[in-house]
């Protein structure tokens, strides 16, 4: 999916009811570089294509658009946060060994992407571990014969002492997420007030709502969304998400105040 559709996505999840109108002239000829002047239609129809949106038409022939689960979790970056804080954990690890030889480095590197674009924690370069089942990491390498030696996976409880607290601090570097967190929060409160009246407030709007996809993707690139009962102390994610939800409604509302004045100027 390219930047453009996901961007699309983002809006229309922050901004839905605006979308779901049949006229768009207003919104697009105030972000022009946003909403797709041309071939914004075109960009519905690859959403529909994808189920990342649906659409149905209403008696008086009005087009209604919705987006789906799939399309919500792409416009928050792939996870939804509070799902992921809220998921049941059994209370057992689990741990994938590797030795990949350094003749296979593009490999080892493809590896460690995969991992940690699924939420695994590095204990060591070649130990990576999370609370969540690898059902599907066991179905990707189902029929491939087993070779202990490069991979090998492992499911438990320490025995040594260790908490679990300890084995969050060692796998996940929560300084580093609380850090993003702290940077997506100064943009939150960088909304622009100014009412959107003008192409050059307009301009401004769209140019925060940019920065602050930008700012919330960093975060979700490096936190697991881990479930709540392995949250380090301290951990801003939950009120971060609680103020994203208050500042984004507020942010969606102005558009729509602007769309239905733009209506009132025709």
């Amino acid at each position: 999916m390219d930047s453009k559709t996901e961007e699309l996505l983002f809006a229309l999840l922050w901004t839905c009811d605006v979308f779901s109108r049949p006229t768009w002239r207003n919104l697009t000829e105030s972000f022009e570089g946003w909403a797709y002047r041309n071939g914004f239609s075109r960009q519905l129809q690859r959403l529909e294509k994808s189920q990342m949106l649906e659409r149905q038409t209403g008696r008086s022939g009005d087009r209604l658009h919705r987006l789906t689960r799939a399309g919500c979790l792409c416009a928050l970056g792939g996870r939804d946060p509070e799902a992921c804080w809220n998921r049941h954990w059994d209370g057992r690890w689990r741990l994938v060994f590797f030795d990949v030889p350094r003749t296979c480095n593009a490999a080892r590197d493809k590896l460690r992407r995969y991992l940690r674009r699924k939420g695994f924690g590095c204990l060591q370069n070649s130990v990576w571990i999370t609370p969540d089942s690898v059902n599907e990491e066991r179905d990707l390498l189902s029929g491939v014969s087993a070779d202990v030696g490069a991979l090998v996976w492992f499911e438990g409880r320490p025995c040594a002492g260790e908490t679990d607290a300890e084995i969050v601090a060692g796998a996940w570097d929560f300084a580093t997420i609380n850090q993003l967190y702290a940077i997506h929060q100064q943009v939150l409160d960088r909304l622009p007030r100014r009412r959107l009246e003008t192409k050059t407030a307009a301009m401004d709007f769209h140019r925060w709502l940019g920065e602050e996809r930008e700012a919330w993707m960093d975060v979700m690139s490096q936190d697991p969304l881990l479930p709540k009962r392995l949250l380090p102390n301290p951990y801003l994610g939950c009120n971060a998400w609680r103020k994203r939800l208050v500042v984004m409604a507020e942010a969606g509302e102005r558009m729509r105040k602007f769309q239905e004045g733009g209506k009132t100027r025709q």
